[in-house]
């Protein structure tokens, strides 16, 4: 096995013999812990232990796993492109440590091989037996969980996993990166014009330009121009489930908001459904850093706050389905019924609308032929590893840019934050304006608007006023990011239920006051808080008018929506309709605490 190979950029790590692996970031995420002793004899219980050779595959590329092995002795290897040309050995596991990393907790597919390489004895426990283990022992749940999310983040940082061939100006090959970037999977992408192994990829399949963009995993596999829902099948994602069955709850929209509904809605006993168009964690989950929510001292990244909810749902029972792009709300049969844009419909007792808001396009010359390639909106690390040796540029005032900021800072040698105001204070959080004046490779410019992009294929510029003085001038970045607020994704809704005139969904009195007067007298009582002006129809987080547009809000107004739901449920089954407004017993804890 190739053990020594290594990607440009990576540095070695040793592994537990001490021999160099390539690893491109050190332990910092508890990737890697050794289980203690107790842990051990504890796991031992449960599982069987099974004698393993040298050559033994444990886990496959592309495939699901469907058991949990922790090394007693000997080695084994986690391999990416296992048995092909660009074989890549990415670490070595001895005794103590425990193989697995997202994917194994969520259902997806595993993103690299995991192969013996010295032997020696494995133990091995279902997934069924894990779950039950870690539920009773919430120590050794925490040391499974994060090092999974741990091991996500850095085979995302190493551009592990399928590979995106396709042209940076072409609409699908923008959208297959979107989609991947917005749940988390590792891959690689690799553009069409500019990448010399793009050529020899295309040879080699006989796939002609035209053709793409093309999906590829192992060598083995091929998708040409897959549509999200294809890819997300693919992968593993969980599909909408077919039938129209009337459950309890639908929640439209998986940011904060809605990933704290369908917790506690899943937990109190509803029958939980969670439909979401793109990828969950809304725009929260493509913050680099969020240091102000309640409970993360030293701040947590959107995609680990994400990763931690969606496990928390599911360990509840709600199903979460990706991607599902709602189209239509009607009332039908007493129920509430989604339409969908692929046809397809889920119809349910009550309703949460989470569907947030989507950052707005800039409209300045030049832009709108570089989205995708230069210019973007969000600050991933798929989009800051191509800012690594070139100035970039941030327009926005609040803290989504500042985020950006300080994390682009982390990777490109200048970031210019371009604010038309006169200072950050209006905006954005104190904690981040701090940050943000002492940083040496931030530049902030006040009272300064962009007026023009400048290059062909690839931003070269951007044109820049000062309205101050009025003067005008170049600034040579590379990349452009954007974060110049948000419209609310309701579009849907027009004419479904009463919105304000900027589109955000009206709740509470104002809802009521849209409504005619009838529709709450047959119902015996006034418009729930966050209820809209649909009885037993709910709105929660940025897409709610007057909400504010914080994480914390959200993931407080999702549980709180929750509250409410009860209440309208329980008022609609009582007798003469009183409200009793049951708490349903919650359900046994399925995955981890």
């Amino acid at each position: 096995m190739p053990g020594d190979e290594t990607r440009p950029g990576a540095a070695p790590v040793p592994d537990e013999g001490g021999a160099s692996v390539p690893f491109e970031t050190p332990d910092i995420y508890g990737a890697y812990p050794r289980l203690a002793d107790d842990q051990m004899a504890r796991l031992a219980q449960h599982g069987r232990r099974h004698a393993a050779d040298a050559g033994d595959v444990l886990i496959r590329e592309g495939e699901r796993c469907e058991s949990f092995y922790v090394v007693l002795s000997g080695s084994v290897a986690i391999v990416e492109g296992y048995g092909t040309p660009d074989e890549h050995l990415l670490r070595v596991h001895g005794p103590g440590r425990f193989i697995g990393e997202l994917g194994l907790l969520n259902g997806q597919v595993a993103f690299y091989t995991a192969v013996v390489r010295d032997p020696g004895e494995i133990l091995v426990l279902s997934m069924d037996q894990l779950r039950d283990l870690v539920t009773r022992d919430s120590t050794l749940g925490d040391v499974v969980l994060r090092a999974c999310l741990g091991r996500r983040a850095l085979l995302v940082g190493q551009g592990a996993g399928f590979r995106i061939i396709g042209s940076r100006y072409s609409p699908d090959t923008r959208r297959l990166r979107e989609f991947a970037a917005r749940n988390r999977l590792p891959h690689r992408w690799i553009d069409l014009e500019t990448d010399e192994e793009a050529e020899a990829l295309l040879r080699r399949f006989a796939v002609d330009p035209e053709q793409t963009p093309l999906v590829i995993w192992q060598d083995t596999t091929l998708l040409r121009n897959p549509s999200n829902a294809e890819l997300a099948r693919f992968i593993g994602l969980p599909p909408l489930e077919s039938g129209n069955d009337r459950g309890d709850l639908l929640i439209v929209g998986s940011g904060p908001a809605g990933l704290a509904a369908a917790v506690n809605a899943a937990s109190e006993g509803l029958d939980t459904t969670v439909v979401e168009a793109l990828g969950t964690g809304g725009q929260a989950g493509t913050s680099s850093r969020i240091e102000n929510c309640f409970g993360f001292p030293s701040g947590i990244s959107g995609a680990e706050l994400t990763e931690r909810a969606v496990l928390q749902a599911d360990k509840f029972g709600a199903r979460i389905s990706v991607p599902a792009e709602a189209a239509r709300l009607e009332r039908r049969d007493g129920h509430y019924t989604v339409g969908f844009a692929d046809g397809s419909e889920v119809t349910a007792r009550a309703v949460v609308l989470a569907t947030g808001a989507r950052y707005r396009r800039l409209q300045v010359p030049g832009v709108e032929p570089l989205e995708g390639a230069s210019v973007h909106y969000s600050a991933t690390v798929y989009e800051a590893q191509q800012c690594s040796t070139d100035p970039v540029a941030v327009v926005g005032g609040g803290n989504s840019a500042g985020q950006a900021v300080l994390f682009l800072a982390g990777f490109a040698p200048q970031v210019y934050l371009l604010v038309r105001g006169q200072s950050l204070d209006a905006h954005m959080s104190r904690y981040l304006i701090d940050q943000i004046e002492h940083h040496p490779r931030v530049r902030v410019l006040l009272h300064t608007e962009m007026t023009k992009a400048l290059g062909d294929k690839a931003l070269e510029a951007v044109t820049v006023v000062d309205h101050r003085t009025g003067e005008h001038r170049h600034l040579a970045v590379r990349a452009l990011f954007v974060f110049t607020g948000a419209d609310p994704h309701t579009e849907w809704l027009s004419g479904a239920l009463a919105l304000d005139t900027r589109g955000y969904v009206l709740t509470g009195a104002q809802a009521q006051a849209c409504s005619v007067p009838e529709l709450w007298q047959s119902q015996g009582r006034d418009c729930l808080t966050l209820e809209t002006s649909l009885p037993g129809v709910f709105a929660a987080g940025d897409v709610r008018s007057g909400s504010v547009k914080r994480v914390a809000s959200a993931v407080g107004e999702g549980a709180m929506s929750i509250h409410f739901v009860h209440r309208y449920l329980g008022h609609a089954a009582a007798p003469g309709g009183t409200d009793s407004s049951p708490y349903m017993r919650p359900k046994e804890s399925a995955w981890l605490a």
